[in-house]
């Protein structure tokens, strides 16, 4: 049974002492993976795994698409059966290590997980809340250039707002998005937010139905109709502003895309939950 539910999942309690080091050279990213291994295995949380079976599942999670996101992050993090409650740890890096990021930039700043194998919607939740953390420019610069094990944590946990999070009143976001290109980045800043709620809804421009219409037939024959996806999400109202400034950078200025357009509404009643 999970010791650790979701309504007390709090950053601070999660994050190991013991699985945070500083300062740290490595050589490439097979090296990292290794490291990561041993540092977590010092948990006593993981008595009963493996170091090897901490790399296996690392390097199985990286075999399905790099946990480098680029800006110098990356989330290494894996569930393993027989883990019954969630383990992070942090290392930094100063000179950096190639960890196939998306950008193509080394990796100095590592946040990673070793997680239970069923809980799939509070790992997520775990991966959102760091997320948002990394995010701010000020604490990746701050731990990034950590000289202790100690210093690494106390900026880490400086930057965490979970607790800010915790306010019932949310805003419900539309994400209308109309090019292909910038659905998965924006879907993974909406993510980042943990958002109560979180579905994606299959659409066509209104041309495609409007040209098959005798009175605007021969308007949109000449170009390709392109189809789109409305993204529907409730927010914390604390957020929204970093929800927005996280879509500009994505897509750029809000009041200038012709690609995505966003409406933003307060929320009368809300009630109930969907499973991911």
């Amino acid at each position: 049974m999970l010791q650790q539910k979701r309504c007390e999942m709090k950053l601070v309690d999660l994050v190991r002492n013991e699985c945070v080091e500083a300062d740290l050279v490595l050589a490439d990213k097979q090296e990292c993976l290794h490291k990561i291994a041993q540092i977590a295995k010092q948990s006593s949380l993981l008595d009963g795994i493996t170091e090897e079976d901490i790399y296996n599942g690392l390097t199985r999670r990286e075999e399905l698409g790099s946990t480098g996101f680029g800006q110098g992050i990356a989330i290494p993090h894996c569930r393993l059966p027989g883990v019954n409650n969630f383990v992070v740890g942090l290392i930094n890096v100063p000179a950096g290590v190639d960890f196939d990021s998306m950008d193509g930039e080394k990796a100095n700043l590592l946040v990673f997980i070793v997680a239970p194998e069923s809980e799939a919607k509070e790992h997520v939740s775990l991966l959102s809340a760091i997320s948002r953390i990394l995010r701010i420019t000020e604490a990746r610069s701050e731990m990034a250039v950590a000289t202790s094990s100690q210093l690494l944590l106390e900026s880490f946990l400086r930057y965490d707002r979970d607790d800010t999070r915790k306010v019932g009143s949310h805003h419900l976001f539309h994400i209308t998005v109309g090019k292909d290109s910038l659905f998965q980045d924006i879907l993974q800043v909406i993510t980042t937010m943990d958002p109560a709620t979180l579905s994606v809804v299959e659409a066509k421009q209104a041309s495609e139905y409007l040209s098959k219409m005798p009175l605007f037939a021969g308007f949109w024959n000449d170009r390709e109709m392109d189809t789109g996806r409305i993204i529907i999400a409730q927010i914390d109202k604390r957020l929204t502003n970093e929800t927005i400034r996280s879509l500009e950078d994505v897509v750029g200025k809000l009041d200038e895309s012709t690609d995505v357009s966003v409406c933003i509404q307060d929320i009368f009643f809300s009630a109930g939950q969907l499973s991911a």
